[in-house]
């Protein structure tokens, strides 16, 4: 096993879902469990000539205990003997014994071929100290698929794409690698808005459920979310591309982000059906303020630009304290345009239920202020507009600017003519989350792309001199 941690420590670091960049992992063997056998057919991916049958696929869950908090990772590993082995150098892991080669999971047929068996069919994997159950939701085919590829791009998690030969629905299949106690808030509430049948989210397909001892080191298990397989629409692009071409050629996006708005607000009034609202309370209130300052003060002491109008946001954050605030209830939690497709025939459709990838699970299963949401699709609004202008400074930022404010009206408009809210009355506490919002992505910005911070600072100036408005 420690031949085995030696490939990992030395593998991981170079993911794009490993969270601490620049240091090498201190990882501790928590459990791992093995797949059971496909019952049917093979899937083939871009390894066609691997047989399944030639390699042991095992999921290892590994601890960084070089991470505050500990991280758990979820990591798949196909071992094969070397000398079969035909996978990109990309996706070898290493060999932790003369004669075998490891290769990352979701890489390789074996592994995507137990993943889709599991999540559609059911069973269980068993290994040490840990279980994986799937737990399918809707019936589907799984012979039917015969091909399995990676999604590029993610960056906190690893997806499979399964397609069919006939050309019938494909499935996108998320692997967490960083996993949590509990249910992933993105198969909960996904399942249950397709279940009630929402046209804004994917259809839901199934799930993989583990079982593994707890971080707390006392004698303890718990369940948490493996993997989640769902509807994938293909040939279609997210509302970020969308937006930036048309903001870019110049078209008029108010009716699509007037759509978006109602989509948005039918989305969250099903969340409200389908899952516990409650009033909020003082202690709402005091965390939610104790939040603002707590990051007002990081942006204070990084973003200058932020420190000279540390009176101006205070004080819109002032005034949002001063208004009744709406009841809670589930949100999406990482609203931005990246995170909907415009899909033809069925309109705006909602992805990515997980929130905040940094936030600790316990708190992405809370209820909160829908408003954040909407929050988070202004600010997504204003970086289409900050980022042509940073590519194209050629380019009139009149024109640019009021683009951006039309799509952002329109977008509130929306949300308001479906939602029923009064957002004249709540102005206050839209602008005091979408200003706290600009805040802490002044200080990502300082710290990862400086040439970017241009667009939270200038947001953070229209946001303290005209705090109770869209535009």
């Amino acid at each position: 096993m420690d031949s085995t941690l030696a490939c990992l420590t030395a593998w991981m670091p170079r993911q794009r879902w490993y969270a601490a960049k620049g240091r090498p992992p201190s990882l501790r063997l928590v459990a791992w469990w093995d797949a059971p056998t496909p019952a049917g057919g093979t899937v083939e991916g871009d390894a066609a000539e691997l047989s399944p049958a030639d390699a042991r696929v095992r999921t290892f869950l590994v601890a960084d205990e070089g991470a505050l908090p500990v991280v758990l990772y979820q990591i798949p590993v196909v071992s094969r003997a070397t000398a079969s082995v035909d996978a990109s150098p990309d996706h070898i892991i290493g060999s932790p014994e003369p004669g075998t080669t490891f290769i990352d999971g979701p890489f390789d047929p074996a592994y995507t071929s137990a993943l889709l068996s599991l999540v559609t069919r059911g069973g269980q994997g068993t290994g040490l100290r840990a279980v994986a159950t799937g737990r399918p939701t809707r019936i589907v085919a799984a012979e039917a698929f015969r091909t399995a590829t990676v999604l590029a791009g993610e960056q906190s998690n690893t997806s499979v794409i399964y397609r069919c030969e006939d050309g019938s629905m494909p499935i996108i299949c998320k692997v967490f690698r960083q996993l949590h106690a509990g249910l992933n808030p993105d198969i909960e509430l996904q399942t249950a808005l397709a279940d009630a049948g929402s046209a804004h989210v994917p259809l839901a397909i199934g799930s993989l459920e583990g079982r593994w001892p707890g971080m707390s080191g006392a004698n303890d298990t718990v369940t948490g979310s493996l993997a989640f397989a769902q509807e994938f629409l293909p040939g279609v692009e997210d509302a970020w591309r969308v937006a930036l071409h048309a903001a870019a050629r110049g078209e008029d996006f108010r009716d699509r982000a007037h759509a978006l708005g109602a989509a948005t607000a039918d989305v969250h009034l099903s969340l409200a059906g389908l899952f516990p609202v409650r009033e909020t309370q003082p202690a709402d209130r005091e965390a939610t303020a104790a939040t603002w300052q707590r990051r007002l003060a990081i942006a204070i002491a990084e973003v200058p630009a932020i420190a000279d109008r540390r009176q101006a946001i205070e004080a819109v954050y002032s005034r949002a304290l001063e208004i009744a605030w709406p009841p809670l209830q589930r949100i999406h939690g990482d609203y931005h345009l990246g995170q909907v497709l415009q899909v033809p025939g069925r309109g705006w459709v909602l992805l990515d239920f997980e929130g905040e990838p940094l936030r600790p699970m316990s708190e992405r299963v809370q209820s909160d202020l829908p408003l954040r949401d909407v929050a988070g699709m202004l600010r997504s609004f204003d970086y289409v507009a900050g980022s042509i202008r940073l590519d194209n400074p050629e380019r009139s930022p009149d024109a640019v600017r009021d683009w951006a404010l039309s799509a952002r009206r329109s977008f509130v408009e929306g949300y308001a003519s479906t939602s029923g809210i009064d957002s004249d009355v709540e102005g206050p506490l839209l602008a005091a989350l979408e200003l706290d919002k600009a805040v802490y992505e002044a200080i990502y910005e300082s710290r990862n792309r400086p040439t970017w911070v241009t667009i939270p600072v200038r947001a953070v100036a229209r946001l303290v001199e005209k705090p109770a408005t869209v535009g």
